[in-house]
C-alpha cells in the first residue's frame, strides 16, 4: 500500500469530530476488506487502530461514514489520497480505491 506523506501525527482525537465545516464522507464497496480500510485510515487520517475500526464498523454497516471534518484544502487534500490509495491487495475483485466524497 502506498505511503502518504505525513499531515499530522496520529492523536487521541477522531479526525472526523475535530476541524472545520468541510467533511469526507468514505462510502462502502463491496471491493475493500475491513484490513484495508483500516490500514488506509491509519495512513491516511492517521487515526488510532481503535478509530479505523469504528469507522470500518460504520461504513460497513451504514454504508458511510465521515472519515475527516476540515478546512476545505485539507478536506480535498484527504479526499484525494482516499482516491489515489488503489485497489485491496486482499481481494483479486478489488480494481481501484474506495469512493470518497465532500460534503460542505
Amino acid at each position: 500500500m502506498p505511503n502518504s506523506p505525513s499531515i499530522e501525527e496520529t492523536t487521541t482525537e477522531d479526525p472526523a469530530q475535530i476541524g472545520g465545516p468541510w467533511r469526507v464522507v468514505l462510502w462502502d464497496d463491496n471491493e475493500h476488506t475491513y484490513e484495508y480500510v483500516i490500514m488506509m485510515l491509519m495512513d491516511v487520517c492517521k487515526m488510532t487502530p481503535e478509530q479505523a475500526f469504528s469507522h470500518a464498523v460504520e461504513v460497513d454497516a451504514q454504508k458511510k461514514t465521515v472519515v475527516f471534518a476540515g478546512e476545505l484544502e485539507h478536506a480535498e487534500h484527504i479526499q484525494d489520497l482516499i482516491l489515489n490509495y488503489g485497489p485491496d491487495p486482499l481481494l483479486p475483485a478489488s480494481k481501484g480505491s474506495m469512493s470518497a466524497t465532500l460534503e460542505g
